[in-house]
């Protein structure tokens, strides 16, 4: 996360508290797509406070600040049974080049039903490259 504001690429993040501790916090990066575009993650929770609907509500509200503020569509990497609640769609993302291309990139259109583009080549910030 830290690397993503050095370098420029995290467009916001949010997080959850719970009294006063911090249980968990997501991150909306810039991504070089066809069009204006976000990665989704990191996203995490706080493991005593997993499946109590923290990071529903922390990706729910990221994704309707992101259509708000103009952009047109997110890319994830993830577990797709998760991801798909959202609306993320590994056959919307099939299109695309990326080193992430495969079952688990999903991508979701914001504030319309279709992406601006179906392929292209998608590259996530330097980064994402860290993680391996």
């Amino acid at each position: 996360m830290d690397w993503l504001r050095r370098d420029g690429d995290a467009v916001f993040s949010l997080v959850a508290i719970k009294g006063n501790a911090l249980v968990g916090h997501m991150v909306l990066s810039k991504i070089e797509a066809p069009f204006r575009a976000l990665g989704l993650g990191p996203v995490a929770v706080l493991p005593g406070h997993q499946r109590t609907g923290v990071g529903t509500r922390m990706i729910k509200e990221g994704l309707s600040r992101a259509g708000r503020m103009g952009w047109e569509g997110v890319f994830v990497l993830g577990e797709p049974a998760y991801y798909r609640r959202f609306g993320f769609d590994a056959g919307k993302a099939a299109g695309f080049l990326s080193p992430y291309a495969g079952p688990h990139l999903m991508a979701l259109a914001l504030g319309t039903d279709d992406l601006p583009a179906c392929s292209g080549d998608i590259m996530y910030p330097a980064a994402f490259a860290v993680l391996g």
